[in-house]
């Protein structure tokens, strides 16, 4: 048997609209897919959210792809979101490559705002190998870690997308959390080679996973 961490990239083919405004937009820090089930149509999916949910429950209702949704709140900033919607045949396809044979999926799934999504997968060596080779053409699939004497979440730091770990090594490595601090986000920008307001959201996405990590904000509370 083996365990894998895997960070998926689907390259925008098989990532439904509502899943992009999710993850890369202004409303949301954190979003994890808790538990799914895309054996039928429609597909039912349990998130855990944390930002200004209340906001993006607008997108979810405007949304033709979702045919239904409930909010589940846990505190003013993080919430339980059940949905069903529409699974195009290339997201079924990932799912379904990741759950073959032996297989198992891990949760959460950690979705970044790159549209990639990082999760442990269990299973037989041949089962795990088949699956990272079945990986469609048009998506990416690498390999972060094999082995280790977990099987749940990893370290904190493996829910943060590699842009956010850019930019939180660039901020310690300046100074930016330093006291007094020696280093302004427009530094950070300089260094990342991106707008300051863009070192600003991955800085702030990154600090709001580390935080939730810490705290184990993501039990499913009544």
């Amino acid at each position: 048997m083996k365990r894998v961490r895997i960070t998926l990239d689907p390259h925008d083919a098989a990532l439904p609209p509502i899943y992009e405004r999710m993850t890369s937009g202004a409303d949301l820090d954190t979003v994890r897919i808790v538990n799914w089930n895309v054996a039928d149509s429609p597909a039912a999916f349990l998130l855990f959210l944390r930002g200004d949910y209340r906001r993006f429950e607008a997108d979810l209702a405007a949304d033709d792809a979702v045919a239904d949704h409930a909010l589940f709140p846990v505190t003013d900033e993080t919430c339980h979101c059940y949905l069903t919607g529409t699974v195009g045949p290339a997201a079924r396809a990932l799912f379904e490559n990741f759950t073959r044979g032996s297989l198992l999926t891990v949760p959460p799934i950690e979705c970044h705002d790159d549209g990639s999504s990082t999760y442990a997968i269990v299973g037989a060596d041949r089962d795990v190998q088949a699956a990272i080779e079945g990986v469609p053409d048009a998506a990416s699939v690498t390999v972060e870690r094999v082995g280790g004497q977990r099987v749940a979440r990893d370290a904190p730091e493996s829910a943060l997308s590699a842009r956010q770990c850019d930019a939180l090594e660039a901020a310690v490595a300046l100074g930016y959390y330093d006291r007094p601090r020696d280093a302004t986000t427009e530094a950070v920008a300089a260094e990342l080679g991106c707008a300051t307001a863009t070192a600003a959201e991955h800085l702030r996405k990154a600090e709001a996973k580390l935080a939730d990590a810490a705290v184990g904000a993501t039990e499913f509370e009544s």
